[in-house]
Order: structure tokens, then sequence, then C-alpha cells
């Protein structure tokens, strides 16, 4: 049991998960619950495609490369950078075959809504990826069209590097919800990739990395956990994913995966505090990402909060 839901004192809620830590050796240093078992890592696959995409000769600016990583907010920041990496491949919106959704910023949304508009390719929040995908293509005058599709070269391409980082064989095939290839890995294998991402000398990780670490804004959004917990913590890599799955990789080299069994993505970042605390960072910094607020009657009442440790 990782974390606790916590209503005017009263346990309401409890969230059970799994955690993996590795050295910067490769050597598995922290396990909770059962870190072994096949996981869909869902969007903190993103720095690791774009490892794969910058081997393979995506050549963009540090900006451009970090909303790449990213699950974006939708703000015009994020989307003005999105419409820079398609122009700078000679594409446009209209090239993108992600799933049409509204910004996951509920003003931005809102905006939208009241403008007249509705949920577009351009906004959804795995749009750099998609578009860093497609300038992918282009680089290498592979075909744009079916660049989703798993037997394209590019996905082709994505999937050994994952299994390069990762030292794992990938599983199950899936479909994730932007429309991408996805396909399963235990966290052990998660967080061997993020260490993979932090501590190898190769010259694409280096690249990835250091967009990242410099627009912590650009993968997440201003306010948003993962960009708050890169800011808390200077070097540090910390991307989110769906169904309760966060990766991050520690500026010492070390690489930490976590799932939330039940899926619930209230629980994750006050798990990944709690275990890098654990680790050594220093709290104070991370203590705003160290619980969520619970409501009653729009007034915080109790908190979303680490059991363990």
């Amino acid at each position: 049991m990782l974390a606790e839901v916590v209503r005017s004192g009263f346990v309401e809620s409890r969230h059970r998960g799994h955690v993996a830590v590795v050295d910067p050796d490769g050597a598995v240093a922290l396990r909770l619950g059962d870190p072994d078992q096949p996981v869909f890592p869902r969007s903190t696959n993103k720095p690791l495609q774009t490892v794969a995409m910058v081997e393979l000769g995506l050549d963009a600016p540090a900006g451009l490369l970090a909303v790449a990583c990213a699950s974006h907010a939708g703000l015009p920041v994020h989307v003005e950078a999105v419409r820079q990496l398609l122009a700078s491949a000679g594409l446009t919106e209209g090239d993108l075959d992600n799933t049409p959704d509204l910004p996951l910023d509920t003003e931005a949304a809102h905006a939208l809504l009241a403008s007249g508009g509705g949920p577009d390719r351009l906004r959804q929040n795995c749009s750099g990826n998609h578009a860093a995908m497609l300038a992918t293509c282009v680089a290498r005058s592979w075909p744009t069209a079916g660049y989703r599709d798993p037997a394209h070269p590019l996905q082709a391409a994505i999937r050994a590097t994952y299994e390069r980082m990762s030292r794992t064989t990938l599983g199950a095939a899936a479909v994730d919800g932007c429309g991408a290839p996805l396909y399963s890995m235990s966290l052990v294998g998660l967080a061997t990739a993020y260490r993979a991402l932090m501590a190898d000398d190769d010259p694409a990780a280096i690249r990835v990395r250091a967009a990242i670490v410099a627009n912590p804004e650009l993968v997440d959004g201003p306010g948003r956990a993962a960009s708050g917990l890169m800011t808390a913590v200077p070097g540090l890599i910390a991307k989110g994913g769906a169904e309760g799955m966060y990766g991050v990789a520690l500026p010492d080299g070390r690489g930490l995966a976590v799932k939330i069994e039940d899926g619930g993505a209230r629980a994750a970042v006050p798990v990944v505090v709690a275990v890098l605390r654990k680790l050594g960072l220093d709290g104070e910094p991370l203590a705003r990402w160290a619980s969520t607020p619970v409501f009653g009657h729009g007034e915080v009442v109790g908190e979303v909060r680490a059991a363990v440790f």
C-alpha cells in the first residue's frame, strides 16, 4: 500500500502500487510491491521515444525536443512549439494523426470552447511527440502516412531503442490513448531506461536530457506536477503517464519508476516525492508536491499522501 486518501482526519481510500529504483550501474536498489510484473508505461515513454528519434536524425532546438517529450498543457507556448516543429519539416497540423482533444489546462480548454473551438490535434497533449515522429520520418525520407503503424520503420526503430535502454524485451502490444504504439515492460525495465536517459554518454540521450532539464515547463506546464518536480530539483527529469505511471531520472544517474495499481494518478506524485526523499534528495523544495489536496465544499479538508517509509 503506497498511498492513502485522508478526508477530515479519516482514511477514506488507499492506493496500492509498485516501485523500482535502479542505481547508475544498473543494479536494482529498491523494490516495492512487484516491479517485475509488466505494465504499460504510457507517456513515460516519450523521452525514450525522443532519444530514438534524435538517433534517427531528428535535429531540433532544445525547446522543440522538450515538447517532443511532453504531455503538454495545451497553452499557447506549447501550441507554438508544436507548430514550429512541424514547420521545420515542411509539415502542418493537417499531417498529425494523434487523437483530437481539448487542452489539459482547464482555462485553456474553456477559452478554446468559448471561442467556438473544440477538440483538435494541435492542442492534444501528445501533439509534440507526434510532430517529432513526423519530422523524423521527413529526416529519414520515410513516408509520413501511416507513421503510427507498428510496422512503420520509425516505430520499429523506436521499439529497438526501448529495448536497448531498458535492457529488456518488450511484451504486450497495444494502442496508446493518442494512437501511438504501446508495449508493456516491467517497472525495473522502465527505471533502467530512465537510468540510461540520465547516465549514458550516448549523444542522443545527452541532447534529450539537456533539453528537458532546460525546459521543464514545455514538458508539462506551469503549476503542473512534472514541471514542478523538475523545477524543485535542478537536473531532475520527471515524466508522468496515464493510469498512475511515473518515470524519474535523478541527477546522480539513478532511475525510478512508479505504477499506482488502480490507475489513480492522484497518488503517483506523492509517492514519487516520498521515494525521492528516501533516496536522499532535499525535502524542502519538494514539499509542494508531497501531497495532493482533498476538497470539501471548496475548501481543503484532507490530502492524498504517501503511506510508505
